[in-house]
């Protein structure tokens, strides 16, 4: 008997992996089809993101569902609860990096009838890096792999950087050339709200850390201390 059911929570658990692993592909892809769409100021795959955010909303919403259903089911103890607890936030995290995509997607719209007010280089390499940090993540979840977790922490100092690096930049160009305000405003809200997904994908990294060790540890113990740049 114990058996059996410990072959039930096994499959159910890879199930519920399953869907976190499509839902963090979703995710990254708005993203990324958010910032082509911003790079090509191509409206219609702008208005493809902001759309496909409600499918990914209904995913996101039947793996809390899921996971309450496992529960009530299997009343699970020890790493099993740490499993199922983890896959429940980092669902939240996720939905919430393909929600920035669709803000980004929005702003795409706004810049779309304008030419480029400098060369966007930094935030394509920011939603590179982010893309690397989500997959990294969900890496170490299905390989149960504390160390693949940290290297996402400590990848978001890059993507932290970068928007330092963006906003300076843009406040040169707001000083030299206020007619084009509005623009480099638009801009820094979009290296901003990548500047958030990171955080999100960190929070991934934790959960995973948490599952496997059974101890809670902050991303910022495990990146360079605030203030110090390399």
């Amino acid at each position: 008997m114990e058996i059996n059911v410990r072959e039930h929570i096994d499959v159910e658990l890879k199930k519920l992996e399953e869907k976190l692993l499509k839902l963090g592909k979703l995710a990254v892809d708005a993203i990324s089809q958010a910032v082509t769409a911003l790079k090509e100021q191509d409206v219609a795959k702008a208005r493809e993101v902001i759309k496909g955010d409600n499918l990914l909303d209904e995913l996101a919403e039947d793996i809390d569902m899921s996971c309450l259903r496992f529960m009530a089911r299997f009343q699970p103890l020890g790493q099993d609860l740490r499993t199922v607890s983890a896959i429940m936030h980092m669902a939240v995290d996720l939905e919430r990096i393909g929600d920035y995509g669709s803000s980004i997607a929005k702003r795409a719209i706004r810049l779309s009838d304008r030419p480029h007010i400098k060369p966007l280089l930094d935030i394509p390499r920011m939603e590179n890096d982010i893309r690397k940090m989500v997959d990294k993540a969900l890496e170490a979840l299905m390989e149960r792999d504390v160390k693949k977790a940290e290297e996402v922490c400590r990848m978001d100092d890059e993507v932290d950087d970068l928007d330092q690096q963006i906003f300076r930049e843009l406040l040169l160009i707001m000083i030299e050339r206020p007619n084009v305000i509005e623009q480099a405003t638009e801009l820094l809200l979009i290296s901003r709200t990548l500047e958030r997904a990171g955080d999100h994908a960190t929070n991934l990294a934790e959960r995973v850390i948490y599952m496997v060790t059974g101890k809670k540890v902050s991303a910022s113990q495990i990146r360079r201390p605030k203030g110090e740049v390399i």
